[in-house]
């Protein structure tokens, strides 16, 4: 017995509107079949990751925020391999999001930057 992959990552989105044009639009995410849930107030939209992967983004009319950014104790960030991490960097910085700094990992040597979603979540781009 053994795990075989991981499955989906589900994220819950302050501003699900919002969200929806971060992940498809800007960071290109394939919607693979969304859904009003009716007796929940609130939208599942399943995302495809280059076919291999899969996102669930929600809305629901009331969220808690998250505890702190991004040491707070559970999941800590999402990370996404990309050829080229100054492309990126330069495509999120120009569609007004925000990210920090490129860095240098000190044992890979691989270039690689934090910046987050609309709602504020932590998300990392990393040279593959």
């Amino acid at each position: 017995m053994h795990i075989q992959a991981i499955h989906h990552i589900a994220i819950i989105a302050t501003d699900y509107l919002a969200s929806k044009h971060f992940y498809t639009k800007i960071l290109g995410f394939q919607i693979i079949q969304e859904v009003y849930r009716e007796q929940r107030n609130s939208y599942k939209c399943d995302l495809s990751v280059n076919g291999l992967y899969q996102i669930e983004l929600f809305s629901f009319p009331e969220v808690a925020l998250r505890a702190s950014r991004p040491e707070a104790a559970g999941l800590r960030h999402l990370a996404f391999a990309v050829a080229n991490v100054q492309e990126w960097h330069k495509k999120i910085v120009d569609n007004g999001g925000y990210c920090e700094q490129i860095r240098v990992d000190d044992y890979t040597g691989k270039h690689f930057f934090f910046f987050q979603d609309p709602s504020g979540q932590p998300l990392e781009m990393y040279e593959q």
